[in-house]
């Protein structure tokens, strides 16, 4: 429910004018500070809230990393709540050209020389095309997305069970990736990767090469490894591109002899074949199989730690609506309320892509709960949304994991949910940067759970952090007697 100080649109105007607080520091030392609070002395989520709690806003000024070499000007504009974050979805106030990954942008190298359709402004004349070339992607496969997502679980839960009756525990992190792997190529491409003489490499080449675009992002967390040495190698100068040439060029020729028709698709939209399949590279291994990567994870964590009580809620659900439907279906999928509600909480509490980026197009006044702060053109934009979505003036309990929050009553707050850069009331078009997969993602959310739940009565996991995301180990999972 949303809290009644929050601010309505006719309100905002007779907020006051506030001047942003916070600074950027001296130059050069400034950036490196903020760098080490961000990675080693706070953290990510402290590094926010201490300076909210500092500045008294959820708007203010600070440096993002990693600054100095890698980026050139690492100051932005911090939104931590609710009201200011969605004026980064506003492409007519912000621009979005080459902020994907923030304050840096990696190597065209790593993308065969070609600025991907996520680096592109909807200004840019071929945002358009390759939108919409994505969007006929995702239209040509709409009948294979259920079949293909659950062909690839038996051998996944095969192997989480094998490894839980062994070893006592199954690390999924790691298990999942041939999964991920394999329904990409065979979603995109209509055969087994192991047909293109890929599928045993794929995994650890995108993992190889989604490292080395987000190093500078990242912290390794080794306590064997001093932190000013682990910030000399992955925050300071881009690895080179080179490191991960030759395994790129494994993965753009699988993807080009297996995916004609898809390419040829593009060439009539007025695509060159190979910038076609550059994006469709990224398309795969960045946005589906590095999205899959920390969203499953995070989603697993989050219904396992609930208990058994949303576990037997979930299971009677699933399985009433599946045997009235006869099957997995898209219409018995949009009939599973908790299940639906549970994947929005999950999207809420920990987006898979926690970080927004615009840089103002002209001199604007964005609003806060309480305030409004003037930003000037060519200045940088940052959300976290982590934050936002958590907003206590929107969200009650916004620190809890409530599953049934988004059912009912509840669907009138999936506009506060952020996290496709867009609400999620919103869809993606030609003319936004809102995910093209949006609904899919959604999709194999609710069907990881439904496969979950048709197999199992009750599961147990330990959760911890990696590199961008959560880790999960399966601990025990129950078996049911459901056919």
């Amino acid at each position: 429910m949303a809290s009644s100080s929050s601010p309505s649109s006719s309100s905002r105007s007779e907020l006051p004018l506030r001047k942003i607080p916070g600074d950027y520091g001296l130059p050069f030392f400034g950036p490196i500070g903020d760098r080490y609070d961000y990675f080693y002395n706070q953290g990510r989520d402290e590094f926010f809230k201490t300076r909210m709690q500092k500045y008294h806003s959820t708007v203010f000024r600070a440096n993002m990393p990693p600054g100095p070499f890698i980026s050139s000007d690492s100051k932005v504009v911090v939104l931590l709540d609710a009201v200011s974050f969605p004026i980064l979805f506003d492409s007519s106030k912000v621009e979005k050209r080459n902020v994907l990954d923030g304050t840096f942008m990696p190597s065209t190298d790593l993308t065969g020389g070609y600025r991907v359709l996520a680096f592109l402004d909807p200004s840019e004349p071929k945002h358009d095309l390759l939108k919409r070339f994505s969007f006929s992607l995702l239209a040509s496969r709409h009948r294979d997305f259920i079949p293909v997502f659950r062909s690839g679980l038996p051998d996944l839960f095969t192997t989480i069970e094998d490894d839980v009756s062994s070893k006592g525990k199954a690390n999924f992190n790691d298990i999942a990736d041939d999964m991920y792997f394999n329904y990409v190529f065979r979603l995109i491409c209509g055969n087994d990767p192991s047909d293109a003489k890929i599928r045993s490499e794929g995994p650890n080449i995108f993992s190889k090469w989604l490292f080395l675009q987000l190093s500078p992002l990242m912290t390794l967390g080794l306590s064997m490894l001093p932190n000013f040495i682990e910030d000399l190698l992955l925050h300071t100068f881009p690895l080179p591109p080179f490191l991960v040439k030759s395994d790129y060029n494994k993965l753009y020729k699988a993807f080009y002899e297996s995916a004609s028709s898809v390419l040829d698709e593009g060439e009539r939209m007025g695509l060159k074949r190979d910038e076609a399949c550059h994006n469709l590279v990224f398309l795969a291994g960045f946005s589906t199989f590095g999205g899959m990567k920390v969203l499953f994870p995070a989603l697993i964590k989050w219904v396992g730690l609930a208990g058994e009580k949303l576990h037997r809620e979930l299971a009677d659900e699933i399985r009433t609506v599946v045997k009235a439907e006869g099957g997995v279906t898209f219409a018995a999928l949009d009939k599973m309320a908790l299940t639906k509600s549970v994947v929005y909480e999950a999207l809420r509490i920990e987006p898979p892509v926690p970080f927004q980026y615009g840089k103002a197009r002209e001199d604007m006044v964005i609003h806060s709960h309480d305030a409004a702060f003037e930003i000037k053109k060519g200045e940088m934009i940052f959300g976290y949304q982590t934050f936002a979505t958590k907003d206590p003036k929107v969200f009650e309990n916004p620190e809890e994991f409530v599953a049934h929050r988004f059912m009912g009553e509840g669907e009138k707050m999936l506009k506060y949910v952020y996290w496709s850069n867009g609400r999620e009331t919103d869809n993606p078009t030609a003319e936004n940067k809102q995910c093209a997969g949006k609904d899919l993602v959604v999709l194999i959310s609710k069907l990881m759970l439904v496969e979950i739940f048709l197999r199992y009565d009750t599961f147990e996991v330990e959760s911890g952090t990696m590199l961008l995301g959560s880790s999960v180990l399966f601990k025990s999972l129950t078996k049911t007697s459901y056919t």
